[in-house]
């Protein structure tokens, strides 16, 4: 899976960092919380969003610029090896999403994480897609999961989801200064229409009926390491942040 050219550049718009600063305040929290030992990120290689995981491999994976290349649809990890996945607007890029959660619920422990962020459909964002049409510039080129859709391929790949939340609820102005004279929106989202925020992030846990977690002793880190032939065939220098 190839990154979608131009989004990285359209993060670094005004409209972009609004964003980016609601998806850091809540990957920061959320992957803080999560125990274990290896963690991935897939896509978005630019942006660091597993800086507070405490765990004690973190990789940055994407089709290109990024710690480890890899194909999406064919994770060159270990099945049940990995603790923690982010997904940061990930599937509404791919051509196929379902195959890519099913390459996730591979290579996941038993009660491992997904953590991911996605454009809701059912918002002023998803109009302004729909607007656009495929033809149009990234973000608005996508195709945007509903909720409820998502939520039905976790209950399918045997995931229940823990916990969600809607965020930037302002119009998707282009310009600075109207994001600042909408900013209000953002602060009476949640109350008053909380299911029209632009963007989702949901967590969801790997359920495996009838097995019982053991976990290795945390003095034991020197075990084997299922990242470690992934990381040293397709190591790169980490990319530069776009200007």
């Amino acid at each position: 899976m190839e990154p979608v050219t131009g989004f990285e550049e359209w993060l670094e718009t005004p409209l972009g960092q609004y964003l980016l600063e609601r998806e850091f305040a809540f990957f920061d929290q959320s992957v803080g919380d999560v125990f274990g030992y290896h963690a991935i990120q897939l896509g978005l290689p630019c942006r660091d969003f597993l800086r507070t995981s405490r765990m004690q491999l973190k990789v940055r994976a994407s089709g290109s610029d990024a710690d480890v290349m890899v194909d999406f649809f064919n994770l060159p990890f270990d099945s049940a090896s990995i603790d923690l996945v982010v997904l940061p607007h990930v599937l509404e890029f791919s051509r196929n999403p379902h195959q890519i959660l099913r390459e996730v619920e591979r290579v996941m422990r038993p009660e491992g994480r997904i953590i991911l962020s996605g454009f809701n459909p059912f918002s002023l964002w998803g109009m302004r897609g729909i607007a656009s049409g495929s033809a149009g510039s990234a973000p608005w080129c996508g195709n945007f999961i509903s909720l409820p859709r998502l939520k039905d391929w976790f209950a399918l790949l045997g995931f229940e989801v823990s916990s969600g939340k809607l965020s930037a609820y302002i119009p998707p102005f282009d310009q600075e200064k109207w994001l600042h004279r909408f900013g209000f929106m953002e602060q009476a989202g949640d109350r008053w229409w909380p299911i029209s925020g632009g963007v989702y992030f949901l967590i969801a846990i790997k359920r495996v009926r009838g097995v019982r977690l053991i976990r290795p002793s945390w003095n034991g880190l020197a075990a084997k390491n299922p990242l470690a032939p992934a990381v040293k065939k397709f190591n790169k220098p980490p990319c530069r942040k776009a200007k």
